[in-house]
């Protein structure tokens, strides 16, 4: 049975169209490889992994939602909780903490008024703290909305940032 023609809960038939397409890339009896692919596009739409979207892609996989639940608690590019607007995850491994990542999430924990997996009050930023996002030679390095690279953030970097992402549509 293809994706499509699940029952609709959470995800919108353009979703299941992609979904769909993930699919296609494996064998019949393998579409839990799928997973990770249809975690995405269900964050994506709907800004985070609900415990309802758990069980929607389980029954379009064929797993069960405990399974899809592990996966989605195990990557940190997933929302298990609603966000913010603008998520913002902040590299703290060793080589950012050594080359002032840590200061960079003290600066912006300040200037948010919020710490590690907590939301502005305004829905606008939630902060998290990262595992490496492979880029040490840039730090201090953090992602917005797991999809914006941004490197050498200093104060001022960091200012700016938030000044757009506020005014941003």
């Amino acid at each position: 049975m293809s994706a499509a023609t699940q029952p609709r809960r959470m995800l919108s038939d353009a979703a299941y169209v992609r979904i769909d397409r993930e699919l296609a890339k494996y064998p019949p009896e393998q579409k839990q490889s799928a997973v990770m692919a249809a975690l995405a596009i269900a964050q994506e739409e709907t800004g985070w992994i609900s415990p309802e979207v758990t069980e929607e892609i389980g029954a379009c996989l064929g797993m069960a939602p405990m399974a899809v639940h592990e996966v989605a608690t195990f990557y940190n590019m997933y929302n298990t909780q609603p966000t913010g607007k603008h998520k913002l995850a902040v590299c703290t491994c060793l080589p950012c903490a050594l080359r002032d990542g840590n200061k960079a999430a003290e600066y912006l924990k300040e200037k948010l008024g919020i710490g590690f997996n907590e939301t502005t009050a305004d829905g606008v930023f939630t902060l998290k703290e990262s595992e490496c996002l492979g880029s040490c030679g840039d730090a201090p390095v953090l992602l917005v909305n797991n999809k914006r690279m941004c490197s050498f953030m200093d104060n001022r970097k960091l200012d700016e940032l938030l000044a757009e992402l506020r005014n941003a549509k």
